[in-house]
This record gives structure tokens, C-alpha cells and sequence, in this order.
């Protein structure tokens, strides 16, 4: 990311001197990690690179170590101890920048990480025609008034907000309103502390990825949307076995030998299958040494599979699968496999691929001694 060059540089504060205690984190959540980093150094970061200059991070009184850990290397960083409220420490980290003089201040709260360059520039813009700007989202539930937990009366959401930071000002405004706050102990938000000094304060689109981390579960790594998994499995031709091959019977001078019907195109579906849920291969749950799996057909393989994905929260994307033969040629066969794999899997045909190449002669495959298939499978996420 890299800043814009589109308006002068702007100084920032991050608030990050609270405790986090509903976090559930063994220090403060500001300095607790998140995708791979401390959540301040996340939100410090993508101001520093949207621009801001100089950046003054509140912090909670003794945490200076923690602070320098999470920060170290970054440019143009200074730590500020914080006040008993939210308000003190954002009006403590504006009195530090004062000597700086910048023009605009964005105040941002560590707690949302997840800040996007598109956020900062509609801030900045708005900045051109007000003292200050907000980011904002609709609120899209119903809301209802309560009475000793019983429904006593609605609320009309169109006229409601939710409101994000960072929050953009003119930064001798907003220092003047902190100067005169005399509101109630704490401010909910800068936002407030500059309407109260008789300002006006304008909306822009916020962003849905500036979530503010609060419980422990936002701490959570979250499973992957869309999982792949690859498979690949071998069998050898023999005399007077069945072919069965993507899940149909095909007549051929010879069959797959192995310890159930040996159908290498649904093996190699089925550890794809379990490889996209990291739920070990066919070996692992189906083990040749288990006598019950003799002879067995192997579509009781591909639905033990199908029913592992659907158990981890996940549905079947689409799956690819390539056999890798001489004969018999698989071109006649393939939609009866598409359709015969898609019902094995309670999918659509759509997404299930068949296709076939030889190996120009070369290898068993090539000198018909056996047959190999390679599969791959998506998985993605329910919501």
C-alpha cells in the first residue's frame, strides 16, 4: 500500500490505553495478536501507510514495554500515557501533536485493526468541505425498545448510524473542543466532543472490516471461506476383475485389482475430499487391513467423505478429477461419471469435471499395466 500523493500528510492519534478486559487475552487485547501481529501495530500501520505523519499512540500507564514491542521499526511513532477515560487520553495524545501543527488529525481506535486506505481517503475528502467527518454504516436489523426484558416499543432505523473510527478533524477544532469538553466523565466517541462544541460533523461510508475486536471470539483464527484439497491414488489392471471406474461399471477385458472395488477415480475424489477438511486420507478411515472394506464399493467411500465436509461447516465447491489411462477410453463414459460422482456427493453435475490423458506410452499407465487418477476438490464455507 502505498500513501497517497493526492493530499498533504496528516497526523494521527491511536487510542490504545484501555484494558480489554472482556477480550478474554492475557494482556491488553491492543497488544494481544491478531492475524499474526499485535492489534495496535495492525491499526498504527495502515495509518502510517495512508500517510500519517506523525502517529501518537495512547497508552495505558506501565505499558510502555508492551508498546515498544508491538510498534518497534515503524516510523514517525510516539507513545503518549494515557488519562482515566477515553476522552483524557485522546485529549493528552492532541496536546502532544499541537507542537507538530498539522492541519488534519485522524483518531482512530486500535481496537478496529482492519482500517482500509478507501476509509482514510473519503475521510480526507470530506475534510475539504468540514471541520469533521465520521465513518458510518446503515443499520440493517430491526431494533426494539426494552422494558424488563419485554418488547415495550421500536425504533426507526433509517434515521440511525453505526459509527467507526478513525474519525477525521481539523485538527485546531477538534484540540479546542477537548479543551472546553465539559460533558459527562467520559465521551462516547471524538465525534461527540466535537458536536458538543457547537460543530457539525459529517458521514461517509464506513466499512464492515473495520470491526471493533471486543470478545474473545474476535480473537479467533476464522476457518477459511474456501479449503482445496488434492488427491491421487494408483491401481494396477488385472485378469478377471471388474472395471469399476468414476463410480460405473465399464466393460473391459480386465478390472482395477485392490482390496475393495479398487475404483481409483472415486479414491483419488475421496482424499481430495478429505484433504480440503485436513480429515487424513482413505487409508486412515477406510484401512485395507479392516476386512470389512473387502470387495466394498467405493461409493460408500465418496459419502463418508462428502458427509466429513458437510460436518465441518463446509459445502462441495467443485471437484476436478483426471484419469490417466491408455484404455479404456474414457470419453463415452464421462457424463454417466459426472452424473454418478454429482449423486454420490448430493451435487450439481456442474460441478463435477471428468477428464482423461494417457501418458504418450510412457510409464505402467502407458504400457496398460495400470490406471492412475488425480483429483481436485474445493470446499467452501456455509454462512
Amino acid at each position: 500500500m502505498q500513501p497517497s500523493t493526492a493530499s498533504p500528510r496528516f497526523a494521527a492519534v491511536v487510542v490504545a490505553a484501555g484494558q480489554g478486559l472482556r477480550a478474554g487475552q492475557p494482556l491488553p487485547k491492543q497488544f494481544a495478536l491478531w492475524r499474526g501481529k499485535p492489534v495496535v501495530r495492525h491499526a498504527v500501520e495502515r495509518l502510517v501507510q495512508s500517510g500519517a505523519a506523525p502517529v501518537i499512540v495512547a497508552i495505558p500507564p506501565g505499558g510502555e514495554d508492551l508498546a515498544r514491542t508491538a510498534l518497534a521499526g515503524l516510523p514517525g511513532v510516539a507513545l503518549e500515557t494515557g488519562g482515566e477515560t477515553r476522552q483524557a487520553s485522546v485529549r493528552r495524545a492532541l496536546e502532544a501533536l499541537a507542537s507538530h501543527t498539522p492541519d488534519r488529525v485522524l483518531i482512530h481506535d486500535a481496537a478496529r485493526p482492519d482500517l482500509t486506505p478507501e476509509v482514510v481517503e473519503r475521510l480526507l475528502a470530506a475534510l475539504h468541505t468540514h471541520n469533521g467527518a465520521i465513518p458510518a454504516l446503515p443499520v440493517v436489523d430491526s431494533l426494539a425498545v426494552t422494558e424488563a426484558d419485554m418488547m415495550s416499543g421500536t425504533v426507526p432505523r433509517e434515521a440511525l448510524r453505526r459509527v467507526q473510527t478513525p474519525q477525521a478533524f481539523r485538527f485546531a477544532t477538534i484540540l479546542a473542543a477537548h479543551r472546553s469538553w465539559a460533558g459527562p466523565a467520559d465521551a462516547g466517541d471524538d465525534a461527540q466532543v466535537m458536536q458538543a462544541a457547537g460543530h457539525g460533523v459529517a458521514l461517509v461510508e464506513g466499512d464492515e472490516r473495520l470491526k471493533k475486536l471486543t470478545f474473545a471470539e474476535d480473537f479467533m483464527p476464522a476457518a477459511p471461506m474456501v479449503r482445496v484439497g488434492t488427491g491421487f491414488d494408483v491401481h494396477r489392471l488385472a485378469a478377471g476383475e471388474e472395471l469399476w471406474l468414476g463410480g460405473i461399471r465399464i466393460e473391459h477385458e480386465r478390472g482395477l485389482a485392490g482390496h475393495s472395488d479398487a475404483d481409483v477415480a472415486l479414491h483419488a475424489i475421496v482424499d481430495a475430499l478429505l484433504g480440503a477438511i485436513a480429515a487424513g486420507d482413505i487409508g486412515s478411515h477406510f484401512p485395507p487391513s479392516d476386512a470389512r472394506w473387502k470387495g466394498a464399493s467405493s461409493d460408500r467411500f465418496v459419502e463418508h467423505a462428502a458427509a466429513l465436509v458437510r460436518a465441518a461447516g463446509y459445502t462441495i465447491g467443485n471437484v476436478d478429477l483426471t484419469i490417466i489411462c491408455e484404455a479404456p477410453r474414457i470419453g463415452p463414459h464421462r457424463d454417466a461419471m459426472r452424473a454418478r460422482i454429482a449423486a454420490l456427493l448430493a451435487t450439481a453435475e456442474d460441478r463435477i469435471s471428468v477428464k482423461a490423458t494417457t501418458t504418450e506410452r510412457l510409464g505402467f499407465t502407458g504400457r496398460g499395466e495400470g490406471i492412475a487418477a488425480q483429483a481436485v476438490a474445493t470446499v467452501c464455507k456455509e454462512t
